[in-house]
């Protein structure tokens, strides 16, 4: 009979962050800059201090700085305050929940349109 091996935490985080930085294009979702393993961290676009989960359709490679600058936001209040983030986003995450890709899409249709109309 064959024993499964424990995969350690460790080793399951690099397995995530990897596929994560393969299904984003090894790009920041938000920024568009390519990403390096090193310098990439993950981001929970519906954050887990608002309810969001652990899970492949909620996690997203991002820079450092844009994952700063999005901190524990939900996804429509960061694409409304950012709409070019919110592009980019469309754009680079590719194995997102559709859900959280439509709101995006409405997000940042709606500040597109709030730009348009102040000016």
């Amino acid at each position: 009979m064959r024993r499964l091996r424990r995969i350690r935490p460790a080793e399951q985080k690099r397995a995530i962050k990897l596929a994560t930085l393969r299904d984003c294009g090894r790009r920041c979702v938000y920024c568009a800059q390519p990403l390096e393993y090193a310098r990439a961290t993950l981001d929970h676009v519906h954050p887990l201090a608002k309810g969001g989960a652990h899970t492949p359709g909620n996690v997203v490679a991002a820079c450092p700085p844009c994952n700063r600058l999005k901190a524990d936001m939900l996804p429509v209040e960061f694409f409304m305050r950012y709409p070019w983030a919110g592009s980019n986003f469309i754009h680079h995450a590719r194995a997102v929940h559709r859900a959280l890709k439509r709101q995006a899409r409405r997000a940042v249709s709606l500040a597109f349109a709030a730009l348009q109309a102040a000016a």
